[in-house]
């Protein structure tokens, strides 16, 4: 231990976590984008917990289509999505607070999450508006064949979803 750090301060690894701080290439696994929409976050929120709903916003052109009636309630969750590729994966929903955030961990049908993450979370503005804030995290992806489409989604993608979003949530108001 150096001089300058304090004898009680955890050393790299000491504190049980992954230490993702320190992981070089953390930081470019992490895109999100953020848009304020003219609407309050119970009535955008429906739009986010409802996976049916969700085809309409996606700007990665990535969802084809959700079975109606699997509107998220609570951590524990999942839903089924169908990709635009033919595939079916399970959303395994790991964050909820109702009208204000939900994430979910996708996975192949029968499988463990591969490790990345979708996040919606949503803040009130002062003028009754929303504050969108999508968030792609792949830090912890380890499916090798998905990691070139992690790498190709960009904030700009996650913006395209928040203005379709924005587009679907004020004209259906």
């Amino acid at each position: 231990m150096d001089a300058v750090t304090p004898a009680h301060a955890a050393q790299y690894g000491e504190n049980g976590a992954e230490d993702l701080s320190y992981d070089p290439e953390f930081c470019g696994r992490v895109v999100c984008a953020r848009e304020v929409i003219a609407a309050l976050p119970a009535v955008v929120f429906e739009f986010l917990a409802d996976p049916a709903l969700q085809v309409e916003f996606d700007g990665n052109d990535n969802l084809a289509q959700a079975e109606a009636g699997q509107r998220v309630h609570d951590v524990g969750d999942v839903f089924r999505m169908e990709l635009t590729n033919g595939k079916v994966r399970e959303n395994h929903v790991v964050e909820f607070s109702e009208g204000q955030l939900i994430a979910w961990k996708p996975s192949t049908i029968g499988e463990a999450p591969a490790g990345h993450l979708w996040r919606w979370s949503l803040a009130s503005t002062e003028d009754g508006g929303t504050e969108v804030t999508h968030t792609y995290d792949w830090s912890q992806l380890h499916d090798e064949s998905r990691l070139a489409r992690a790498k190709s989604t960009s904030s700009a993608m996650l913006a395209r979803s928040i203005a379709r979003l924005k587009t679907v949530v004020e004209t259906s108001a």
